[in-house]
């Protein structure tokens, strides 16, 4: 049975999470990364680039020799070293022409290794097709593989890698500029923190005039730049990301049934229940005994089972939980009984199905 881990997060606020900056709870809509992904290939191998069988490779190679004004038939060369890879990256928002960002790099063909290897220009785009980075570099791959044949050893993925700065902007990134009306998305949704969000910027920025801020929903709040800040929308952004806002969220549990890891918090309430659990267990065992005949008779060796069942039941023990008992009161009374995290796991689930526990359970 592997190791069980039992983690209980104890809030210091009963009834809501510490105030954290805006910054930390929303983003602004528009100000968003963007995915970048291309075709390329990566040169410079010592002989564990693609093999033959990988036609794309080959054909990407005479392409690009062709443009450079090399003629090769693809089906009239072995080269072995050469991969074709995929190149993606992540684009900033308001990424300027100019600035560099990291690219990672995977083979997509039989290439077994992409140690020392180097990755021409590859274009870089996004979803509509447009081009907005080149990539070139080095690969720089976490991994290795060592000795040939059955005598080989090989550490992590050496046909994945990364080029730090290997890749320059050639587009702005298609970001929406702050001004005007914005709008701020809360990452974690909820009504309360969105109220509290609004009132918060409400109280900064409304100044006895009208609200500037108003929750649309559980996710969205709408904001609208004062007119003293109407040369400064950068400024109005940065004030507004930096006011503390204490944002509120459901109780929840997670349950990591695989690992036997638990996550919950001190101000789940548990309505006042009884519980009793017990443990059965059975052995089923196989032993096989030799029938051996007598010295010269005909008789012939035989080997016959024998198959034993135990069963072996412990005990119920006891847990009573008074009103107002929080799960702190539950773990506690539940490890001072010899309870495992799996028994804890499964007391969780029936008082959730009982309708005792007031928390979202979620098993993951």
């Amino acid at each position: 049975m592997s190791t069980f881990i039992l983690a209980a997060m104890l809030m210091l606020q009963p009834l809501a999470l510490p105030a954290a900056r805006l910054k930390d709870l929303a983003s602004w809509e528009g100000v968003r990364d963007n995915q970048l992904v291309g075709y390329g290939l990566v040169v410079g191998l010592n002989g564990t680039g693609d093999k033959r069988q990988t036609i794309f490779s080959a054909q990407s190679l005479t392409n690009m020799l062709e443009k450079m004004g090399v003629t090769v038939n693809p089906l009239a060369i072995q080269v072995k070293n050469t991969a074709a890879v995929m190149v993606t990256a992540t684009l900033p928002p308001f990424g300027q022409p100019g600035t560099r960002i990291d690219v990672n790099v995977a083979a997509i063909g039989d290439a077994p290794n992409l140690q020392g290897g180097l990755l021409l220009l590859t274009p870089l785009k996004a979803a509509d097709g447009q081009t907005f980075a080149v990539a070139q570099g080095p690969v720089v791959t976490g991994g290795f593989v060592a000795g040939r044949g059955g005598n080989s050893q090989t550490v992590n993925h050496p046909t994945a890698g990364r080029i730090p700065n290997g890749a320059i902007i050639e587009k702005a990134a298609p970001s929406t500029l702050p001004g005007g009306r914005m709008r701020l998305q809360l990452r974690n949704p909820d009504f309360t923190t969105a109220a509290r969000v609004a009132d918060a910027i409400n109280r900064r920025f409304s100044a006895g005039g009208p609200a500037v801020a108003k929750a649309e929903n559980s996710a969205l709040i709408t904001v609208d730049s004062p007119s003293r800040y109407s040369t400064r929308p950068v400024q109005f952004v940065s004030d507004v990301e930096n006011l503390v806002v204490e944002a509120d969220r459901g109780s929840r549990i997670i349950i990591n049934e695989r690992t036997g890891t638990i996550v919950l918090g001190k101000e789940v309430k548990i309505a006042p229940v009884a519980i009793l659990h017990g443990a059965l267990s059975v052995e089923i065992q196989t032993t096989f005994d030799v029938s051996q005949p007598a010295p010269l008779s005909s008789g012939k060796t035989a080997v016959t089972p024998q198959v034993g069942v135990q069963a072996k039941e412990e005990k119920a023990k006891s847990v009573l939980l008074k009103s107002g008992a929080t799960v702190e009161d539950l773990v506690k009374a539940l490890t001072a009984i010899g309870s495992t995290p799996r028994d804890i796991i499964a007391i969780l689930q029936n008082l959730k199905e009982a309708g005792a526990i007031e928390a979202d359970l979620e098993v993951i």
